[in-house]
């Protein structure tokens, strides 16, 4: 409240010039500036302004106008404390006005600029403030980075150690509770070599398919392939087990064909030579392909959709010239499943050779162990919520600073001046109380002769009673339904 609007509210104060005598005698400073803790001015012009002629209906009018120094209702500083106090309580009791919590902002954890005045080491939390904005601006990069990167497989190579055994058990003379006839059994099992985690990987996980060929002249064209393929509904195993009579080494080959996730393809002879790629995921042979057009200047330059073949596209893909759009189709019939993995074996059955196993390694792309630890960060959700209560925390801390300097600049002025500003204050406590209970008008000034000897109250009443004598005049008129004259 400024200084000015103090003497205007004045009940000991006469007339309007000397209230305007009162206000010019005060210096600048004082009149535009208001105290601390108190609410601004709140009226509408200037106190000059108040001397002339009163605004007002027209005598056709209805209402009496509103007196002079009167400004539209607003409310101060104290009466929204109030409500915001009010309405905390009533979100803290459950009374259903909002629904969840309050949604808190950035700004709203900046501390006022009259407070780090007031405290000069509040600077070290301004600057703790900016450096966690760029901090989450970071995070918020990586976590997107992060999101992308394993949208894209992540593997790595490793070594499967594949360990092929045979046991070998003789016949028996009759009689005798054993093998009538000589058998022996054949085992390939596997593990990965520095094998990470809990959880290990089954060795048939690795494969597609598992085919082992017997001798054919020993076992016949009908019992000398053992065939095992991945199905949709196949349970994984730690190791295969064939079992076959005989009494004789058996030569065997073992066929492997890996399990590539996503898939590779066997490019053909011709275009893995002119690329230098064997055997690659369809998008590494497409990005070979485009950097091998791009490298010598295929793409024609008029007509950006086309290729431009040169003889050794011509002879490849059979054209002179051909769309983008036109690559997959015709690689698809350069693209073949890879090799499997062959490995050649004997199955012995000498008793005394006891040595009957055999060590292979082979490479394998697994899963990087770092997608993993990707995929528990992005989903891990207990340094969110820890953050979350500490972000609350330091609201909630602000929130208590800002009270603090309210009421501390409301001690202050107190301390200063108490006699104006209890004065003040209760005209501001007169305010709330007539907005809380809609009470129009100053009874305090109204109960006083003063106030109706004012220049503005002969045409004021003359203009309420003549808008009374209009309204009157309007319901005879309806009541006898004629018009008076």
């Amino acid at each position: 409240m400024g200084e000015g609007e103090n003497h205007v509210a004045a009940v000991s104060l006469p007339s309007v010039s000397l209230k305007t005598k009162v206000r010019s005698s005060l210096p600048p400073s004082v009149r535009a500036k208001p105290r601390p803790g108190m609410p601004p001015n709140r009226l509408g012009g200037s106190l000059g302004s108040m001397g002339g002629q009163l605004p007002g209906p027209s005598y056709g009018g209805g209402n009496i106008t509103m007196r002079p120094g009167m400004g539209p209702p607003s409310m101060d500083a104290s009466r929204k404390r109030f409500l915001h106090q009010h309405q905390q309580q009533q979100d803290a009791l459950g009374g259903g006005l909002r629904r969840g919590p309050k949604r808190r902002k950035m700004a709203d954890k900046v501390l006022p600029q009259r407070i780090r005045d007031l405290v000069p080491e509040s600077q070290a939390y301004m600057d703790l403030l900016a450096f966690e904005r760029k901090l989450d601006q970071t995070i918020a990069r990586k976590r997107m980075e992060i999101q992308e990167a394993i949208k894209k497989p992540i593997m790595q190579k490793r070594k499967l150690r594949i360990y092929i055994s045979n046991t070998y058990t003789p016949s028996k003379p009759e009689g005798e509770e054993a093998e009538k006839v000589s058998s022996w059994e054949l085992r390939v099992e596997g593990k990965l070599l520095e094998e990470s985690g809990k959880q290990k990987r089954k060795f048939s996980s690795f494969f597609k398919s598992l085919v082992i060929e017997l001798d054919k002249e020993l076992y016949g064209p009908d019992n000398h392939l053992v065939e095992w393929h991945r199905m949709p509904t196949t349970q994984e195993t730690d190791g295969f087990q064939v079992k076959r009579p005989g009494d004789v080494n058996v030569k065997c080959t073992l066929l492997l064909m890996l399990d590539h996730q996503p898939p590779q393809y066997k490019l053909d002879p011709r275009l893995a030579r002119l690329l230098g790629v064997h055997t690659q995921t369809r998008a590494s042979i497409m990005q070979a392909l485009w950097l091998y057009i791009k490298n010598n200047k295929l793409q024609d330059s008029h007509e950006k959709e086309y290729i431009n073949c040169n003889r050794y596209f011509r002879q490849i893909f059979g054209c002179h010239r051909m769309r983008f759009s036109e690559i997959p189709m015709k690689l698809a019939g350069l693209l073949q499943h890879p090799d499997p993995i062959i490995i050649n074996h004997i199955i012995s059955v000498d008793p005394t050779d006891q040595k009957k196993t055999a060590c292979y390694d082979i490479d394998v792309e697994v899963d990087d162990p770092l997608k993993g630890q990707m995929n528990s960060f992005l989903s891990s959700t207990t340094n969110q919520q820890e953050i979350a209560a500490l972000e609350m925390k330091i609201h909630e801390t602000i929130e208590y600073i800002n009270q603090l300097k309210t009421e501390r600049d409301f001690m202050l002025s107190f301390s200063n001046n108490p006699q104006e500003f209890i004065q003040d204050w209760l005209k501001s406590q007169c305010r709330d109380l007539k907005l809380m209970t809609d009470v129009t008008g100053n009874p305090e000034e109204e109960r006083r002769t003063e106030f109706y000897q004012a220049p503005w109250v002969p045409e004021a009443v003359g203009r309420y009673v003549y808008s009374k004598v209009q309204q009157r005049r309007q319901e005879l008129e309806q009541v006898l339904g004629i018009r008076l004259t």
